[in-house]
């Protein structure tokens, strides 16, 4: 105990100083935007590089599986290409108006492939990292969708990761969804509790559904396409304030074992968003005068 106190007597101001440069480095970072935009980017990349190192040896020793789990999506992917070729044969014979927007539809959205290296699960806020980025198309606010439906938006972006916001996120953006085979829509919110469900809010109280029915993105948002799955309807609840249904959906996408996402590139999107700023200053500007 002695020989303890003698040492820390000795090197006193040696912990004194790692300590103050410590407060210094938090303060500065904490109350300077500039310099807390620059460690995030920083800490994202290495964070990245750390991530993709242990999720490439875990993928190393799960591969079996998930070659099974690929083998059997591709059989079912095979027979959904070789209907979609027919049907867009058919539309590029016949180009009337009614095959139109299809083929605008189909030629609009692209898929940039990406690999999740960090997932979290049990937070109230969780986020992903996905090793693409800005070198290979993914900007912020791209939509990320897996092999059995969404998964979220990109929040942050660097040249080769990206931070997503999954829906398992009290403030992922109210995604617009709606009941398959009907037209009616609402919003996709998370209230921060079970990984494997989410709720669908503000259907009105005129919608004829069921339990076990699909609900799935309608197109609305300039993020995401029309047909993309977000799970089944297990629960019918009252909003309230009694003028709408809250629907508890068990989500299609397992967080839990999620690994191969897509990021969508929607070649219009740039255009759409600038619109909506320009929009939205504007009703500022008028606001104020």
């Amino acid at each position: 105990m002695k020989n303890l106190l003698e040492f820390l007597q000795r090197h006193f101001h040696w912990f004194q100083f790692v300590l103050l440069e410590v407060v210094s480095l938090v303060l500065l970072f904490q109350y300077n935007s500039y310099q807390n935009s620059v460690w995030f980017s920083s800490a994202n990349a290495v964070a990245g590089c750390l991530y993709a190192w242990g999720s490439a040896v875990e993928s190393y020793f799960s591969m079996s599986a998930a070659n099974e789990t690929l083998t059997r999506r591709n059989f079912y992917l095979e027979r959904q290409v070789t209907q979609l070729r027919r049907l867009y044969g058919e539309a590029t014979r016949r180009p009337d108006e009614q095959s139109q927007p299809i083929l605008d539809s189909l030629s609009r959205y692209q898929l940039v492939m990406a690999k999740v290296v960090s997932n979290e699960l049990h937070k109230a806020d969780n986020l992903m990292t996905i090793d693409k980025g800005t070198v290979d198309g993914v900007k912020t606010g791209m939509g990320v969708v897996s092999g059995s439906g969404i998964v979220g938006i990109t929040y942050l972006t660097s040249d080769h990761y990206s931070i997503v916001i999954p829906v398992l996120n009290r403030h992922s953006s109210r995604i617009s969804c709606a009941i398959r085979g009907k037209d009616y829509f609402g919003v996709l919110r998370w209230d921060g509790r079970d990984a494997g469900h989410a709720y669908v809010e503000d259907i009105p109280r005129h919608a004829r559904f069921k339990r076990g029915d699909w609900v799935e993105t309608n197109g609305y948002s300039s993020i995401f396409p029309p047909g993309v799955l977000v799970g089944k309807i297990v629960e019918v609840y009252n909003a309230r304030d009694g003028m709408s249904y809250r629907l508890k959906v068990r989500l299609s996408t397992d967080f839990g074992n999620l690994r191969d996402v897509a990021v969508i590139t929607d070649q219009t999107i740039a255009e759409r968003v600038r619109l909506m700023q320009a929009a939205a200053d504007s009703l500022q500007l008028n606001v104020k005068e």
